[in-house]
């Protein structure tokens, strides 16, 4: 219900303000919000050739490409009319991002589904997710209580959280959405999120990370003098928000969180944690970025690999099923495309809606303003510069990273808004299309407190990335 109300909120919203700033004559043209592509000139007035000066006249005669910068403002001369731009368009507009959806999103996210789901029905068929779950019981049955020890459900989100916390996003959505899935069997009211899967999804958007792979790379390619250096902050914030989530959502489900089995989980994470921050500490710049630009791939294949060599020994067991290893990937991936398919329309109608959120001018309106609060009262300059980033992170995962690579550019990868805005952008979650594609994918449609803690969490994790910020630059 929340998501719902939200999205017809932003649309509303954002095409009342869309035709309020055309008829109003503050803007010349809605087309770019339309037809409109990312990074495209925003038309702003046009006049014909023979009344712009003489010398402008000349300067876009002369050019190639019929253009021509000044300041702020970029002339384009097309055939007798000179059209005047100012700024860039901040997203797709309407009917790209419908089409790029399919081309850029959907189909690739199908083909990762389809890969990952086969490899999942080998750990199913091979019998290896019930030992797996056997194994991870005695932790899992306390944080998801409603979950029965030894249910595949439970290797299933171990996968997910291990994806994330090796910073592997594409594998970690297709073992969440088969996480989602065997949880939707225990649910008793299909069309309302269980306690469990609430729980479960509010720890994947908490995203514990071990190795930020992705961010180190954008830090790399902004020429940061060590890419890594903000990997720890990462790591702790990631923490911070995974378990203020378990408690949050622990004290909502009425939990019990103190148990002996829990803790020394959460020591045993904190001890991998420190153990991989030694060694890292002690290596050089190349050796740090070979480390961490091999490491998430090479556990990736690891677990690829494992499951393929039990497969093999249990061969016996898939004939006695009717099936072979190879027909048994064939069914988890045809498994994964039905998912895909299912997905789609949740997925499109999310991000038309953040399309017209970014394009309308009502995000950087509401960016904008929350800077000048935090300035108002007293918060530095080089935070508020980052806060677009952790505010846009929660919607749209491309637009932040757009931010966080302008940001980088604009007061430097080493600049202390730079490595900031980098863990803004490692510690959150994609929250609205998350939620929308994890429920979407088996139709819940009344999902609870799941949004507004979701929220809660992104929030902590942007304080807490701040004050870890303060302490360590």
């Amino acid at each position: 219900m929340a998501l719902s109300r939200f999205w017809l909120i932003i649309i509303i919203v954002s095409i009342t303000y869309i035709l309020a700033l055309l008829f109003t004559g503050n803007s010349y043209s809605i087309d770019h919000i339309v037809n409109g592509k990312k990074d495209d000139p925003i038309i702003k007035k046009e006049l014909y050739l023979k009344n712009v000066p003489a010398f402008l006249q000349d300067t876009l005669a002369k050019a190639k490409d019929h253009r021509y910068t000044n300041k702020d403002s970029l002339y384009i001369l097309d055939n007798t009319v000179v059209k005047v731009a100012v700024g860039k368009q901040a997203t797709d507009g309407i009917l790209p991002t419908c089409k790029n959806t399919i081309l850029d999103l959907l189909l690739p996210l199908i083909a990762y589904l389809s890969f990952f789901c086969g490899i999942l029905q080998l750990l199913i068929d091979s019998g290896a997710s019930e030992k797996l779950a056997k194994l991870l019981s005695p932790v899992f049955v306390k944080v998801f209580p409603e979950v029965p020890a030894n249910h595949p459900s439970i290797s299933y989100m171990m996968l997910n959280f291990a994806a994330n916390f090796l910073g592997l996003d594409s594998a970690a959505t297709p073992f969440g959405l088969k996480a989602m899935e065997s949880l939707q069997e225990l649910n008793t009211e299909k069309d309302k999120a269980s306690n469990s899967q609430i729980m479960f999804m509010c720890l994947h958007a908490a995203g514990l990370t071990l190795i930020p792979t992705s961010i180190i790379g954008y830090r790399a390619a902004q020429s940061a003098q060590n890419p890594a250096d903000v990997m720890l902050p990462c790591i702790i914030t990631s923490f911070v928000g995974t378990l203020a989530a378990l408690i949050i959502v622990g004290i909502r489900q009425k939990i019990n969180l103190k148990s002996a089995s829990l803790m020394v989980s959460i020591g045993v994470i904190i001890g991998i944690i420190g153990g991989l921050l030694f060694y890292i500490t002690r290596l050089d710049l190349i050796q740090k970025n070979h480390f961490t630009g091999n490491i998430s791939n090479i556990l990736l294949l690891g677990i690829i690999f494992v499951i393929l060599i039990y497969s093999f020994t249990k061969e016996k067991q898939f004939e006695a099923n009717g099936k072979n290893i190879f027909s048994s990937f064939v069914e988890g991936a045809y498994g994964g495309l039905k998912t895909g398919q299912t997905i789609f329309p949740y997925i499109l109608g999310m991000l038309v809606a953040i399309s017209l959120f970014r394009n309308s001018g009502v995000f950087e309106m509401l960016a904008g303003f929350l800077a000048k609060i935090f300035l108002a009262v007293g918060v530095k300059k080089d935070i508020v510069d980052a806060l677009p980033i952790a505010i846009l992170r929660p919607f749209n995962a491309a637009g932040s990273r757009g931010f966080l690579i302008d940001a980088m550019r604009t007061y430097g990868a080493d600049s202390f808004t730079g490595r900031l805005a980098c863990v803004f952008q490692c510690a959150a979650e994609t929250t609205f299309y998350v939620i929308a594609v994890y429920f979407g994918s088996i139709k819940i449609k009344n999902t609870r407190y799941t949004l507004s803690t979701m929220l809660l969490v992104d929030l902590i994790c942007a304080i807490s990335a701040v004050l870890i910020c303060m302490l360590f630059f």
